[in-house]
């Protein structure tokens, strides 16, 4: 039945003059082809195609059989694999390339979940070949298809091990690969005007008989929509993606397709260090296509950072004259901006770039003045947030490296700075407490013989002093919850008695004493007295709860201070209460011996 009224349309169609075929034309051929096809009829299809008396129909219609013949090729197994196969390529020789190129995207963008590798893989060679078949027309649709093309390639699992990539799991591998096989036309194109525009504007302005050349700064629009694409594919996939070394790895498909997407920058026209340094560069106007912020999206920059001063990709591209410095600078805002984010791979990736650019300075060549600029001071902001926040053990362990790592590489004017802004912002008692390990580090260093420095001793050390030595809520401050910065606070202090003499007093501690014990040290024993008083109150009527209970298990819920503790067994609640106890002791033993230092002192 389809057949019949299949060949009966194109038989009536063949009479129509100026392909002013009917609705009713359309929507029976669709059909009816459709129908065909589904039903195995392929061979009379193909037949009905190929015969040049219905070319001028096929030509207008024969895009809508499309669906059914990707469904065919997709599953391959069926019997009229052959003939579909043939009435496709048929299809991508004589339809309108316009119509073509609509009924191919619907085929992607409406994928099924299961199958987008095996669409993809299908279909970029026949989208490229209507493409070209579009001439000088192409380039709105190129961007069109390209966007349509990474939407999907985001949805593939991105491999996380050696044995993924390399048994290529997902697919994601293989589609990279045809994608970058599919875009190379175009880029090729696009580097040819570009080497023309820069050649024209090598010459005067002037044709041979008078008349002004058109503006070779006048931008490319293929050029436009191929850095839309490379910019999406530096976040997607590649911002996600682990790249592995080559010793760990040595054929990488998904390194090569970075390494592809970065020459692509090139050929096209950009300047790799200029996307690198876009940060520190004025704003400038550029004519073309694009807005700024779209032109040039902070996330792929970064991810651009990354690949050349992680992964070395084309890095022979960097000029070597940058110094170490102006290289940090320039990756600041994209390691701020990757720190900020959630996202397992972003941190990592921004870790990695901080890393890279601190490795390659001096230790104490960065300047204070460098923490005037708003990137130095968000990137310590965002560190302590990795540190503090993130869930990923290995992440935050990487972060504390780098944290010191960076303390490392400023002088001491800029460390003196950088401990007083870290103490400011960080607001986590762990952090807090590894700072001021870091200060008492830099004054004995700076008490060795030939070592000293204004900045550790004296007069400037005092007010760095006084921020250590403090408690957030005076004697209200919750001990347990700031305990490192407390306990390392102590320890501190009890090295300043010791290693300074009163009779040297360079650190400035013995005239500045008074003062501590005011602020700090009776505060702190009139804070752990009274959390010692509310513990063991709460300890003792956990106790007698649990006497009530007799020997049934109770679970117990219990408030220290305004914050209700989990409910726990009666058992826990005792135990963690005795070590509470125990933390107040030892504050207190700490506290007692620095008093008692003060004193032997004090007698000399």
């Amino acid at each position: 039945m389809a057949l019949e009224q299949l060949s009966d349309v194109v038989q009536r169609c063949q009479a129509v003059q100026d392909d002013s075929y009917t609705t009713e034309d359309y929507d029976v051929f669709t059909i009816a082809g459709r129908t065909c096809i589904e039903q195995g009829d392929s061979t009379q299809v193909l037949s009905i195609v190929v015969d040049e008396k219905n070319k001028a129909v096929v030509r207008c219609m024969g895009w809508n059989l499309l669906p059914p013949l990707i469904q065919v090729l997709l599953k391959k197994e069926d019997k009229s694999l052959p003939h579909c196969l043939a009435i496709f390529k048929h299809l991508l020789e004589v339809c309108s390339p316009k119509e073509l190129l609509v009924g191919l995207l619907e085929q992607v963008e409406e994928a099924h979940p299961d199958a987008v590798a095996e669409t993809l893989l299908l279909l970029f060679n026949p989208l490229q070949k209507v493409l070209l078949r579009l001439g000088g027309r192409k380039a709105s649709s190129l961007g069109m298809v390209l966007s349509s093309l990474l939407e999907q390639v985001a949805k593939l699992p991105v491999p996380q091990t050696k044995e993924q990539e390399e048994d290529d799991v997902f697919s994601l591998c293989r589609c990279c690969r045809d994608l970058m096989a599919f875009v190379r036309p175009f880029v090729h194109e696009a580097r040819l005007n570009f080497q023309h525009c820069k050649a024209q504007s090598e010459t005067p302005d002037k044709t041979p008989d008078g008349r002004d050349k058109a503006s070779p700064h006048k931008e490319d629009e293929l050029k436009a929509e191929l850095l839309k694409f490379c910019m999406k594919s530096l976040c997607e996939p590649l911002l996600e993606v682990q790249l592995k070394d080559p010793d760990t790895l040595p054929v990488s498909p998904l390194r090569d397709f970075a390494t592809e997407i970065l020459s692509s920058l090139s050929a096209i026209g950009e300047s790799l260090p200029s996307l690198v340094c876009h940060p520190l560069l004025k704003r400038r106007e550029v004519p073309g296509f694009l807005e700024e912020e779209v032109r040039y999206p902070k996330e792929s920059l970064a991810s651009l950072a990354h690949l050349l001063f992680v992964h070395h990709l084309a890095m022979d591209t960097f000029p070597a004259v940058f110094s170490p410095v102006f290289t940090l600078r320039c990756n600041m805002e994209h390691i701020s901006l990757l720190l900020s984010r959630t996202e397992e791979s972003r941190i990592q990736k921004g870790l990695e770039l901080y890393e890279k650019s601190l490795v390659r300075l001096e230790d104490g060549s960065l300047s204070v003045s460098l923490l005037e600029i708003k990137a130095f001071v968000s990137v310590p902001q965002n560190l302590v947030k990795v540190m503090t926040l993130c869930p990923v053990h290995q992440l935050r362990t990487k972060g504390l490296k780098v944290l010191q790592l960076s303390i490392d590489k400023f002088d001491t004017e800029a460390k003196y700075n950088f401990f007083q802004l870290v103490l400011k912002i960080s607001h986590h008692s762990g952090v807090e407490g590894y700072i001021v390990k870091n200060i008492k580090n830099q004054i004995d260093f700076s008490l060795k013989p030939g070592n000293s420095n204004s900045w550790f001793e004296g007069v400037h050390l005092l007010p760095l002093l006084r921020q250590v030595l403090s408690l957030p809520d005076g004697p209200e401050t919750d001990l347990l919850q700031n305990l490192d910065r407390v306990m390392e606070s102590l320890n501190l202090l009890r090295y300043l008695i010791i290693r300074d003499k009163v009779t040297e007093n360079q650190t400035g501690i013995w005239t500045e004493l008074y003062k501590i014990e005011d602020k700090f040290m009776k505060p702190l024993r009139v804070g752990v007295n009274m959390s010692r008083a509310h513990y063991e109150m709460e300890l003792k009527n956990t106790m007698e709860s649990k006497k009530g209970k007799g020997k049934e298990e109770s679970v117990l819920s219990v408030s220290v201070g305004d914050e209700k503790l989990p409910n726990m067994s009666s058992e826990s609640q005792i135990q963690a209460l005795h070590s509470a106890l125990h933390t107040f002791d030892m504050i207190e033993s700490v506290l007692a011996r620095i008093e008692e230092l003060v004193e032997v002192k004090d007698s000399l």
